[in-house]
């Protein structure tokens, strides 16, 4: 069975221990508020984008493929500092949807 979305995450072979213990205790601190406040203005970006594409969708057919790359690329870098505060990854996330 084929699936729309997928969300994968590399096995990581080593973690660093210097990073682990700097991402535990001060994690919040240095990715948290950067990448915190421009996702949450990111978010309210592309919280109004997803109401204006609901009437493009409902009068077209068609989600507008700039409008979809905005809010994928939202869902994007939520993912990597996600994934990055979770300890699944250990590179520090990019300031970008890629």
């Amino acid at each position: 069975m084929s699936y729309p979305v997928t969300f994968e995450v590399n096995y990581p072979e080593r973690l660093s221990r210097a990073k682990l213990l700097l991402k535990a205790f001060f994690g919040w601190f240095y990715v948290g508020i950067p990448h915190g406040i421009a996702l949450w203005l990111y978010g309210i970006a592309a919280g109004i984008v997803t109401f204006i594409a609901f009437f493009a969708i409902l009068f077209t057919g068609k989600y507008p493929r700039g409008m979809f790359d905005f809010v994928v690329g939202y869902q994007r870098w939520q993912n990597n500092v996600t994934a990055y505060l979770l300890f699944l990854r250990d590179e520090y996330p990019p300031f970008s949807g890629d």
